[in-house]
Parts: structure tokens; sequence; C-alpha cells
């Protein structure tokens, strides 16, 4: 005898079949999960040793800071900072690459923000409280690139855009394009207020230091007097 149907026989397979199927898709999705989590780990022991690596350089030169010092003040194993990188001179380009990125983002913001009135005075505080603040850093960073000139590209490129992004914020200000000779006093001012900060990092010539609040009012007093800026922004 033939046995009767069963209702929602089919469709009871139906839903089966469409369960196998959405189950035969789990794996990829769980896949694809599981490498976003290994990735954000990845990412967060990469920022652990870079944040590492500037905290010993507060002191200590980069040829004193050993590859177990870096991964023990991260938190991480020696195997964890070889995964990431192939050598302590390539740990230092991402020293460069994470200091351009936050030195941008913090120019560039101030930039922006900044009241006409503090603008010069407030930037360049900020600009020589930070690289005091790494200077031992920074010191590293001068004499790598006095082994190899070719080095400072990214820094010059990084000087250019922030030049642009100020320049563009005075124009604003005054609401007329400057002119190519105001440009050039302005670049050469910011070029007198790093060439200044260098100089001191490296040898601290006196008889006004860095770490001085004074530094920074001359330096502020003699950007004002190269850039002409107090004669460009009377005119408006």
């Amino acid at each position: 005898m033939k046995k009767p149907e069963v209702a929602g026989a089919d469709a009871n397979s139906g839903a089966a079949s469409t369960s196998a199927s959405g189950a035969s898709k789990n794996p990829s999705a769980t896949a694809a999960g599981k490498l976003a989590i290994k990735q954000e780990r990845g990412q967060i022991t990469y920022d652990a040793l870079i944040e590492a690596g500037f905290k010993l350089l507060v002191e200590r030169d980069i040829e004193d800071i050993s590859i177990f010092d870096l991964a023990r003040v991260a938190g991480y194993s020696v195997g964890a900072f070889y995964a990431r990188f192939r050598s302590k001179d390539e740990f230092f380009d991402a020293l460069i690459e994470r200091h351009l990125e936050r030195r941008t983002a913090t120019q560039k913001c101030l930039v922006e923000t900044l009241a006409r009135e503090a603008l010069v005075p407030d930037l360049i505080s900020n600009i020589v409280d930070y690289y005091w603040n790494h200077h031992v850093f920074w010191r590293a960073v001068i004499r790598r690139t006095l082994r190899d000139p070719a080095l400072w590209e990214p820094f010059r490129q990084h000087f250019s855009e922030n030049l642009d992004r100020f320049t563009a914020r005075v124009e604003q200000e005054i609401r007329r394009p400057l002119t190519e000779k105001e440009v050039r006093s302005i670049t050469f001012a910011f070029q007198t207020v790093m060439g200044t900060i260098n100089i001191s990092i490296i040898n601290q010539p006196g008889p006004v230091f860095i770490g001085q609040d004074l530094f920074k009012e001359e330096l502020t007093r003699a950007f004002v007097q190269v850039s002409g800026l107090d004669e460009i922004l009377g005119g408006t």
C-alpha cells in the first residue's frame, strides 16, 4: 500500500536544504571573522611595539635598545616582534612613519582650528614641545639622515604639505593670494624654526636652551620677523 504523503514534507525538506545551504556558507563567514580578529590583534601588537619604541626612546638611544627590551615593554615575545619587523632598522622606519602621521594630524588640526592671534605662538610652542619631548628619537633620525641624505625625502614632503596648509590659512585670513615673495619668507621662517630646533637637539649650544620657555618665545619672535607675518596680516 502506498504510504500517504506527509503534508509539509517538501517544505521541511526545503527548509533543511536551505539550512544546509546556509550552513555551507557559515565556514566562509567564520573564516572571515577569524581573519578580521587576527588582523585586529595583529594591529594591536604592532601598535604596542611602536609605543614601546617611543617610550624607550625617551631616555635611551636606539642603539642601546634591544629587541628583547622592545618586546618586554610592549608585553609580547621576541617572536611577535620578528613576525612584524625583519630588523631594528625596519622597526625604526615604522617609528618614522608613525611620527609623520601624528605630526601631520596635529599640525593640520592646529592650523585649521587655532584663532588668528594664537596661530603662530601656539603652533611654534607645539612644534618645540614635541621635538623636545622626543629629542632622543629625533636625534637618531638626524644621525640616520646624515648617513643617507635621501632619507630626508619623506620629511621634505611633510614640511611641504604643512607649509601649504599654513599658507592656505594665511590666505584665508587676508582674503587674497600670497605673493611669491611672501610665500618664500614664510617658507624660510619655518626652515629657521626647524633648523634651530635641530641644532639645539644635537648639541644644545645655548645660551638659550630648547627646554626653556624663553626658547619658544624667541623662536616665535624670530618666525614673525623672518616671515613678515605681522605686515602680511596687518594689511587686512
